[in-house]
């Protein structure tokens, strides 16, 4: 039984809300472990070099950047997906791939474990594409949804912030497996990660495949996704433009507005500056979860276990506060949240530079917690007022943001790996030569990721502060004049869903009463 809806609004009940927020748990799961473990793995289990380490996860931060795009395009050019929802399918077909590639990513070479460094990177690689082209499959789909089945900026927030409290159950849930696997084991012989760790990898990597899959189950059984958008309507929750008739039949009027195709994106100016903030949220938050377990380990000479329980810290901060992100966006603005999250990024930095902080980490672990959650509902939240009412599109500028993620983080992390100073364990490092018998090699790679864990995530935060200043004048979504347009009619006897009833509304005549269409 849906629940009622109120007159003139486009809703969604609590289960609909529930069934959405579980459909990125899968990808959530899998992306825990791919930038928190992905380098220690390789690194230490594996025994790849740094520089081999950063290049297999630069191939499929690149794979994952090129993947987005076309699938938002295509996703957007699909008409039903077989009657299936054209977003839906999408998320079915990226949930095949990353449930059949990721276990071969965490786990040794099926036969060729002892093979040169080279021959197993080369096996890596097809597992590795073939897991970011489902995790971008899904991912997309699963963003383009939000302007679908929300009308109104505020259930478009909860919609995300719901999103996001997901994400951070299943990070959550990485660590605290994570922890049981590596943390409760016989520690006696060996505290440092090691080869012999190898079969804890494996179990983490098949029990996060089984979980999510169980949650992609009930989003496909839950969520029923619009098949058709609704492209005609205007609504907000001041001034709704589906009305009742006096025969309490549901009415469209007809409203002027620009249809953008991906042509008309690249105009838009305002395109880029939320493409350059979403970089930003998102190499703040990744790259402080890439390189924290390094940091553990190899500056501040933690237990292998700590790995496991800061994360957990650092993401259960940040589920608790993802439930204040609609109450906060409400009360001070999209643009002032972002702030907040920013400085308590910042401050978590400038915590981190004091030397052998110990476990004084899950303080700045904390304000890393709550300022990544804070940054990143917001700027998804940016995103979907960008897109506003043009859902014709909405999957192309999810892809684009994704794409600008993904490029810079596989480029950032390559950086740093090809910077450290011992990037080739063969070679000598700047200051004495690596001692393989022991977790860090010398003074400067103690420090090294101390820096990368300051400097990275804070220079981009502040770059990120500089770019929202851009946007301050001029709310978000927005479109500029278009000087060259063609005019269409954009009423269409579409259904209108109220819940679990459907009808077909009438149209109104109104004075007014085309799209504009961007001439590409």
């Amino acid at each position: 039984m849906s629940d009622p809806q109120p007159r003139g609004h486009r809703t969604l009940p609590r289960s609909r809300r529930f069934t959405y927020g579980v459909g990125h748990v899968l990808n959530d799961l899998c992306a825990s472990m791919w930038f928190s473990y992905l380098l220690v793995y390789l690194h230490k289990v594996v025994n790849f070099s740094n520089v081999l380490a950063g290049q297999l996860l630069m191939v499929g931060q690149v794979s994952d950047a090129l993947c987005t795009p076309f699938v938002g395009y295509e996703s957007d050019r699909t008409r039903s997906g077989c009657g299936y929802g054209r977003r839906k399918i999408w998320h079915l077909i990226g949930t095949v791939c990353v449930a059949c590639g990721f276990p071969f990513i965490f786990n040794l070479c099926i036969t060729c474990s002892t093979s040169p460094d080279w021959a197993q990177f080369i096996y890596y690689v097809p597992f590795v594409v073939i897991f970011q082209f489902g995790w971008a499959s899904t991912q997309i789909s699963h963003l383009a949804l939000i302007p679908d089945l929300a009308s109104s900026p505020s259930l478009r927030v909860e919609l995300n912030a719901i999103r996001y409290a997901f994400t951070v159950l299943a990070n959550v849930a990485v660590y605290a497996i994570a922890w049981l696997l590596l943390g409760l084991e016989d520690r006696s012989n060996h505290h440092d990660l090691s080869p012999e760790d190898a079969d804890e990898f494996r179990n983490l990597a098949f029990i996060a495949i089984g979980i999510g899959l169980f949650f992609s189950f009930i989003f496909h059984m839950g969520t029923n996704e619009p098949l058709r958008p609704h492209r005609a309507e205007s609504v907000t929750e001041d001034q709704p433009n589906v009305q009742e008739d006096e025969e309490n039949e549901p009415i469209i009027k007809k409203t002027r507005r620009r249809k953008m195709s991906w042509k008309c994106w690249l105009k838009e100016v305002q395109f880029y500056q939320v493409a350059l903030l979403y970089m930003c949220t998102r190499l703040m938050v990744n790259m402080t979860q890439v390189y924290m377990p390094l940091y553990l380990t190899d500056t501040l000479n933690l237990d292998k276990a700590y790995i496991a329980t800061i994360p957990l810290v650092t993401y259960l901060s940040g589920f608790l506060s993802s439930f204040a992100m609609k109450g906060v966006n409400k009360a001070v603005g999209r643009k002032m949240t972002f702030f907040l999250g920013v400085m308590c990024v910042l401050f978590a930095c400038d915590w981190m530079w004091m030397p052998n902080i110990g476990l004084q980490v899950y303080g700045a672990a904390v304000l890393l917690g709550v300022g990544g959650s804070t940054v990143l509902v917001t700027s998804l939240s940016m995103t979907a007022d960008l897109i506003g009412e043009n859902l014709e599109s909405g999957a192309f500028v999810y892809g684009a943001m994704s794409f600008t993620d993904k490029l810079s983080n596989g480029l950032a992390v390559t950086l740093v790996q090809t910077l450290h100073p011992c990037s080739d364990e063969k070679v000598m490092c700047k200051q004495a030569p690596c001692d393989s018998t022991t977790s860090v090699c010398c003074d400067a790679c103690q420090s090294y990721y101390q820096q990368v864990m300051v400097y990275v995530p804070g220079g981009v935060g502040l770059l990120a502060l500089l770019v929202l200043a851009t946007l301050i004048w001029k709310p978000i979504g927005i479109k500029t004049e278009v000087t060259e347009c063609q005019m269409e009619s954009s009423a269409e006897h579409v259904p209108v869903e109220y819940g679990a009833i459907k009808s077909t509304p009438h149209v109104e005549p109104s004075d007014d009463n085309t799209d504009v269409t961007c001439d590409a």
